[in-house]
């Protein structure tokens, strides 16, 4: 319950969000000391040189990509496997990609035991999307990149909405929702934040 209060504390305020959340246990997604950790509101440090983000991120993040339950979602940097898990709860499909081979295994491996079926994790250059899957319904990015990878918004289906840090990974970044209309592009901005660059490339691990 401090854990959702926190949560709610923070603007994560959908309840289908908060229900999710309750529901994906970040403890399994640490190892070692930073289990013990699992419950705070902090990044923490995962495989790869990764982090896994806070919570009340995450939460921010699925809140602003309002997922539909016939909704396909692409994730690009699966990571811990953790904002995956949650995104499963809502969707009915989510694409996951990685460019660290370690993580992408590992996730899966989780997935599996947690009987998770609608997650299909892959490991790829994610500024590169998805071609063989998209049109996608929502996209999110948990990297950021200069500026939304066009590659990306071809690979969103009009009314599509997706959610990305943008910025210079050195200094404050945005996070933004961008949704896609017949009429072009809308673009809306949620916040201040901080992740690890989006990088072209597989990852050596």
């Amino acid at each position: 319950m401090q854990f959702l209060f926190a949560l709610r504390s923070k603007g994560v305020t959908d309840a289908r969000v908060l229900t999710a959340m309750e529901q994906v246990d970040r403890a399994l997604f640490l190892k070692g000391l930073f289990k013990d950790r699992a419950y705070e509101d902090m990044p923490l440090p995962i495989a790869c040189g990764q982090t896994i983000s806070q919570p009340s991120i995450v939460g921010l993040m699925t809140q602003a990509l309002d997922v539909q339950p016939r909704h396909k979602v692409l994730e690009v940097g699966t990571g811990s496997g953790y904002q995956a898990a949650i995104l499963s709860k809502l969707a009915r499909r989510v694409y996951s990609v990685d460019r660290f081979k370690r993580l992408v295994t590992d996730a899966q491996a989780l997935f599996n035991a947690l009987n998770i079926s609608n997650i299909t994790a892959i490991t790829a250059d994610g500024s590169h999307g998805l071609s063989d899957q998209a049109p996608f319904d929502r996209i999110l990015l948990t990297a950021a990149a200069e500026d939304p990878p066009s590659t990306l918004l071809a690979q969103l289906r009009i009314g599509g909405i997706m959610v990305l840090p943008v910025g210079q990974s050195d200094t404050v970044q945005s996070l933004i929702r961008v949704t896609k209309t017949e009429a072009g592009l809308d673009y809306k901005e949620l916040r201040t934040v901080r992740f690890v660059p989006l990088l072209e490339g597989l990852g050596q691990d």
